[in-house]
């Protein structure tokens, strides 16, 4: 726990920072942070990292990423993201020609899963954070909420949970957690009606927090079914205590397209 702690605040005395900025700086960080993302997902699945098909899934996630104002220069040659998206997932599947099946049809279907999951989730990340006006607020309610979630989820799991929520892909989740988890997201809700500016009656900001709270969690067994398919206890090894930049950020990115997609931000 105590390492737990200790990179959480080395980790949060960097990000903190960099979303409150914004901008370009925030814009290469979610580039940073996705990189690592899929970097991890390939190693779970022990494929190789220097490739072709590692080459090509970076820029296809790259592509995804861009802001919607920084894509003029794909209009200028008559292509716009999911055409060349869709061009990618093409090239994937010819390369398993190429390569006499040593890249198979189910390593490109994981590339191709991996691209949409992580591009969905963190170009979201960066049109809330550049919502005018509003974005930090929008991306400190996710944070705090999610981070609110899985300190009650935990502490909550510890003291008083008896029933196992899902034991088939998280063990040590119960669902005494689970519901422990929204209570301390609601919390978080009736702290933002009261201290921040957003427009939103005390029931809309509890909705908000009830669907992070939720999602959140099955966000977080999302990537523990990953973990487990593929037979590893971590997605990576960057952050002591915490494992990779997945297990810190598969909440966020699970839940941040579900809120813009339900147009509730």
């Amino acid at each position: 726990m105590k390492q737990r702690i200790i990179t959480a605040v080395v980790a949060a005395a960097i990000f903190i920072p960099i979303v409150i900025l914004g901008g370009i700086p925030f814009l290469l960080l979610v580039y940073l942070l996705a990189s690592i993302g899929l970097y991890e997902l390939m190693k779970m699945k022990n494929m190789r990292v220097v490739s072709f098909e590692a080459s090509l899934s970076h820029i296809l996630l790259w592509v995804l990423l861009l802001p919607n104002e920084n894509t003029a220069f794909l209009a200028n040659i008559n292509y716009d993201k999911v055409q060349i998206f869709l061009m990618g997932v093409l090239l994937l599947l010819l390369y398993t020609v190429v390569s006499k099946n040593r890249f198979t049809f189910d390593d490109a279907g994981f590339l191709v899963i991996t691209i949409l999951y992580l591009g969905m989730g963190f170009y979201y990340l960066f049109e809330t954070r550049d919502s005018l006006g509003l974005g930090l607020i929008y991306i400190l309610l996710a944070l705090f909420t999610i981070w609110a979630t899985d300190s009650g989820a935990y502490f909550i799991g510890k003291s008083l949970g008896k029933r196992k929520l899902w034991p088939e892909i998280s063990p040590n989740k119960t669902v005494e957690g689970f519901f422990g988890g929204i209570f301390s997201a609601l919390i978080v809700g009736v702290l933002f009606y009261v201290f921040s500016s957003l427009d939103y009656t005390l029931l809309q900001l509890l909705l908000i927090s009830l669907i992070i709270a939720i999602f959140g969690q099955l966000g977080d067994l999302v990537q523990s079914a990953y973990k487990r398919h593929y037979g590893v206890k971590d997605s990576g090894k960057l952050l002591p205590g915490h494992g990779g930049i997945l297990d810190r950020l598969d909440s966020l990115i699970f839940i941040l397209p579900i809120l813009h997609l339900l147009h509730v931000l």
